[in-house]
């Protein structure tokens, strides 16, 4: 994401704040709530403003407007989820155990509602602001791929299992584990209870580790 679009400009919050300052999270906490109770497009600055607590010169000292609001609350959450989601033990005895333990997170992560209503709003606006999607897929699935791939790869490196492209499997894997449930939940069925869902994933990455057996 282009770090102009997500940075509150200096001579506007002065030169010695940081940028993650608590009024600026204050922002993003309100616009949050307004966005998840309203949608996108029925979401006003004014709406905003109130939830947030502040003046709408405050929101405009640190935002543009709704669309780069709405665009560094996406990118901000997703990188975040990603990197707690993946945070992986190279050195963990189990490769299977850490990589269900991994699926299981990340799915349940996923199929929150509130992930959820997040994912759909996103959608319904990528037609009109491409930018929005792909904000999305950069700062979560393609975070989450790569920090999955660099584990592949130490994998590899450590001689525990192969993979000719670590990047490739990893985007296997999280296909195996993640589409099903997902899909249920986007289309407005019933989520997988987390009994159903463990043996989803222990199945996905049982496949996996036929397709790339474990050395040794």
């Amino acid at each position: 994401m282009n770090d102009a679009l997500t940075d509150p400009p200096a001579e506007a919050i002065g030169e010695t704040d940081v940028l993650d300052t608590a009024k600026r999270r204050q922002i993003l906490e309100g616009a949050r709530r307004v966005f998840l109770e309203r949608g996108f497009e029925a979401a006003s600055m004014n709406d905003i403003t109130r939830a947030a607590g502040v003046s709408k010169g405050t929101i405009y000292a640190y935002f543009s407007g709704k669309d780069e609001l709405f665009e560094c609350l996406i990118g901000q959450e997703k990188r975040e989820q990603a990197e707690r989601m993946f945070d992986l033990d190279r050195n963990a005895p189990s490769i299977a155990a850490e990589l269900e333990e991994l699926g299981v997170r990340l799915v349940t992560a996923i199929t929150q509602p509130e992930s959820v209503a997040r994912m759909r709003m996103v959608v319904g606006v990528t037609q009109r602001l491409p930018e929005m999607g792909r904000a999305l897929y950069e700062a979560g699935p393609k975070v989450g791929n790569i920090r999955l791939a660099a584990y592949f790869a130490d994998l590899d490196a450590a001689g525990r299992i192969r993979f000719d492209d670590p990047m490739q499997a990893a985007r296997q894997f999280l296909d195996l584990t993640v589409s099903d449930p997902v899909r249920r939940v986007m289309f407005g069925l019933e989520p997988v209870s987390q009994d159903e869902l463990r043996r989803t994933v222990r199945a996905a990455t049982a496949m996996f580790l036929r397709a790339y057996p474990l050395r040794g």
